[in-house]
């Protein structure tokens, strides 16, 4: 099994024990203590790294764009559903290692534990290797992006997404944005809008109105290395 997520991701581990704990999900430890650690770590230090190369990558090869629509793209491509489309591709649902109790109830085909894992393969390959490398490897997972881009759906309304994420943690009143004209006459204006939650800015976006512009900065608050769990 080891042999054969290694040859299908493009990398080997000099350090089996990151690729284990890369596809260790939490259940597995109930059954299996001696485990030690899951993949929850990887997963945050995989997700900071891949938000890192997408935005990298998107900037460089999308030089007419504004920070918004950059933005847009790297939640295409950062969304969780995409993510585990991804994940089954490189066949990591067949390496995971899942406890028992996770198994019976479907966890292997879970697009949550998918998008887990593959971005705590991100982390581990980063920690086994160096950015550079990880980044390579990243790339080659996902192929030509502006082909990936067609087959995603855009974002649905990622201000309501981001209050979803938001308001079970932090409450209602956390969210909020500011907008104001920054350029262009009364028939061309540019709005450019920041989502603030608690008072720290989060995400700034443009468009020609200011729900566009409210909608590219709640878009590039979710592309962000934000933990909004409890």
């Amino acid at each position: 099994m080891w042999a054969r997520i290694q040859e299908k991701i493009g990398y080997t581990f000099r350090d089996p024990e990151l690729l284990k704990r890369a596809l260790t999900h939490p259940s597995y430890l109930q059954d299996r203590p001696e485990a030690l650690e899951s993949n929850q770590r990887l997963e945050f230090l995989g997700d900071a790294v891949l938000q890192l190369v997408l935005s990298e990558k998107l900037y460089c090869a999308y030089a007419d764009l504004r920070e918004g629509e950059l933005s847009r793209k790297r939640s295409n491509l950062s969304k969780g559903a995409f993510l585990s489309q991804l994940a089954r591709e490189l066949e990591v649902d067949k390496a995971l290692r899942l406890g028992q109790s996770e198994e019976s109830q479907g966890g292997r085909n879970r697009d949550s534990n998918l998008e887990d894992a593959l971005e705590a393969l991100i982390g581990a390959v980063f920690l086994d290797s160096t950015f550079d490398r990880a980044r390579e490897v990243v790339l080659g997972w996902f192929g030509n992006l502006e082909e990936r881009l067609a087959t995603t759906q855009p974002v649905d309304n990622p201000k309501g997404r981001l209050q979803e994420r938001v308001q079970p943690r932090f409450g209602n009143q956390a969210l909020r944005y500011e907008s104001h004209h920054v350029a262009g006459e009364d028939h061309a204006r540019e709005y450019e809008a920041t989502v603030f939650i608690n008072d720290r800015p989060m995400g700034t976006g443009r468009g020609t109105s200011k729900k566009l512009a409210e909608e590219a900065a709640a878009a590039e608050a979710l592309g962000q290395a934000i933990d909004f769990s409890d």
